[in-house]
C-alpha cells in the first residue's frame, strides 16, 4: 500500500506541472462604460480603435452583456471576478448604504465586504501569481502585487494613504523609477495614462498569472459630457492607445497568455435631477435639520438611474405600508420620472441587494438627485448616467477576449455578466464553484 501510495503521488506531481501548463496567464482590463456598439461599430461611426479592433477579429466578442441590479460601477465590477449577483457577493451599490452620512461619502473599497471566492482567490488556490491596478473594491484583496482603489480627500495625502494599503514597498519603489503616481479620485485620462504606466511595469517585472486592470476616463468623461459626445470619442481613442501598450506588454511577457476587455455598464444621456428624498422627509419618514438627515425610518440609497428603498426596521409592518403607499404615489407623479418599482421579492429574484425593500427605477432621462434639498424640478449636474434597469439594452456592457486557444471570430451572442468570471476562471486553470453563470465556449484549455 505504501508503495501505491508513493507511485499515485509521483504521478500526481509529474501530472501538476503539465495541468499549469495547460492553463493560460490572463490580463483582465476594464473600460468602465464601454458600451458595445463604440467597439462593433467603431468603423462605421469615426471612431479610431485599431487595439480594440485588432481583439475584436483575432478573438471571441458578445454582441451585449446583459448587466447586474443596479448597473453601476462598483456591484458590476465584483460581479465580473465572482460571477454571482450582488445580493450573493454583498456589494449592492458604489457608497455603502449610509442615510445620515457617518462614513463621509464612503465607497465599497474593501475586497472584505466581498461575501464569496474572486478570481484572485481562485488564482491564488491554483497556485497562481496576481496583480492588481485600481480594480474596484480591492483594498487588502489576496493580491501579490497590489495597487488597489482608494480615494478620501482628492488630494496628494490619498496616494500616501494608497502608499500604506497597496502591497508593502510596492508603491515606494515603482514611483522612485516612474514618478508620482495617480491620485486615487484622479479619473481624468491623464490618470489612466499614468496607471497604465505602472500597470505595464508590474506586468514587465513581476509576470503575474492573473492581472486585473481598471481604467476610468471614459466613464468620467460621459458623465460629464454624455456618452457619444466628441469628449467621450476623444477619450475612448485615447484609452484605445492604452490598450495597445498594455496588451504589447502581456504579450511580451506571456505570449501563450489570454486577454480579456470587459465594461460594467453602458450609457444614457440625462437631462433631470430628482429629489427622491424630500418626500420621505415630507411624509414624517426622515428628517431633515440643517441640511442633514438626522434621523430616518425608511430613506432612498442613491444608484444614479435607480434608488433602493431601505427600511431602518424591516418588520415594521406600519412603515412598511406608509412607504409602500408614498411609492405607489410617486410612481404615478410625472414629475418624479418613475418607469416602475420592485418589491422585496422580485429585486432578490433580479440579483439585487437584499438590504432593500423595493427598488425604484427611473425612466432613461432622469437621475436620483445627490442631495435632500435639490429643488424640483432640477437640471441635472451630469449629462449621462447609468444605474437604469439592467433589461435596456443601452445599460449593455462589453466583453471581448483574445488569445491562445481562443477562436478567432467568435460572435458569443448575448451574454450574462455572471457567464464572464467563470469563462475566465476555466481560461486560468482554477475554479469557481459558486460562480451562477456558465463556462462560454471560448475556454479551449
Amino acid at each position: 500500500m505504501r508503495r501505491l501510495l508513493f507511485v499515485l503521488s509521483f504521478v500526481l506531481l509529474a501530472w501538476l506541472p503539465a495541468m499549469r501548463a495547460a492553463a493560460a496567464p490572463l490580463l483582465l482590463i476594464s473600460i468602465d462604460g464601454l458600451r458595445p456598439i463604440d467597439v462593433l461599430q467603431a468603423h462605421q461611426r469615426g471612431l479610431k480603435l485599431p487595439n480594440l479592433g485588432a481583439l475584436l477579429q483575432r478573438g471571441a466578442h458578445a454582441d451585449g452583456v446583459r448587466g447586474v441590479l443596479p448597473t453601476l460601477t462598483y456591484p458590476s465590477h465584483t460581479t465580473l471576478i465572482t460571477g454571482v449577483s450582488p445580493n450573493q457577493h454583498g456589494i449592492g451599490g458604489n457608497l455603502t448604504f449610509d442615510p445620515v452620512n457617518k462614513n463621509q461619502q464612503g465607497w465599497y473599497w474593501y475586497a472584505s465586504d466581498i461575501r464569496v471566492a474572486t478570481l484572485w482567490d481562485a488564482a491564488h488556490a491554483a497556485g497562481l501569481t496576481t496583480a492588481n491596478v485600481h480594480w474596484p473594491v480591492s483594498v487588502g484583496a489576496p493580491v501579490d502585487w497590489n495597487l488597489p482603489q482608494i480615494w478620501r480627500t482628492g488630494t496628494a495625502d490619498d496616494r500616501k494613504l494608497l502608499g500604506a494599503l497597496a502591497t508593502p514597498g510596492l508603491l515606494p519603489a515603482m514611483e522612485k523609477e516612474l514618478g508620482p503616481y495617480a491620485d486615487g479620485i484622479d479619473e481624468s485620462v491623464a490618470g489612466d495614462e499614468t496607471r497604465t504606466r505602472f500597470a505595464v511595469k508590474l506586468l514587465e517585472t513581476h509576470k503575474p498569472d492573473f492581472m486585473t486592470v481598471y481604467l476610468a476616463a471614459l466613464d468620467h468623461e460621459q458623465h460629464a459630457s454624455g456618452p457619444d459626445t466628441p469628449a467621450s470619442r476623444a477619450v475612448l481613442e485615447r484609452i484605445d492607445g492604452l490598450i495597445g501598450e498594455l496588451v504589447a506588454a502581456a504579450q511580451q511577457v506571456h505570449p501563450d497568455g489570454v486577454v480579456a476587455v470587459v465594461s460594467d455598464h453602458g450609457f444614457l444621456p440625462v437631462q433631470q435631477d430628482v429629489n427622491l428624498y424630500q418626500p420621505f422627509i415630507k411624509a414624517g419618514l426622515a428628517t431633515f435639520k440643517n441640511g442633514a438627515v438626522t434621523d430616518w425610518q425608511a430613506m432612498p440609497w442613491n444608484d444614479g438611474g435607480s434608488a433602493a428603498i431601505v427600511l431602518h426596521d424591516p418588520a415594521s409592518a406600519s412603515v412598511k405600508a406608509r412607504v409602500a403607499a408614498l411609492l405607489d404615489q410617486l410612481r404615478h407623479d410625472p414629475a418624479y420620472g418613475i418607469d416602475h418599482v420592485l418589491d422585496h421579492p422580485q429585486l432578490v429574484a433580479q440579483g439585487g441587494t437584499a438590504q432593500a425593500e423595493w427598488f425604484v427605477l427611473f425612466k432613461p432621462g432622469y437621475k436620483m438627485a445627490t442631495t435632500p434639498d435639490t429643488p424640483l424640478p432640477a437640471a441635472s449636474q451630469y449629462r449621462g448616467m447609468h444605474g437604469y434597469d439592467p433589461a435596456l439594452p443601452q445599460m449593455r456592457s462589453t466583453f471581448l477576449l483574445a488569445g491562445k486557444g481562443v477562436p478567432a471570430g467568435s460572435d458569443l451572442g448575448e451574454i450574462d455578466m455572471r457567464d464572464i468570471a467563470p469563462t475566465l476562471a476555466r481560461l486560468l486553470g482554477a475554479r469557481l464553484p459558486q460562480a451562477q453563470g456558465k463556462v462560454l465556449p471560448v475556454a479551449t484549455h
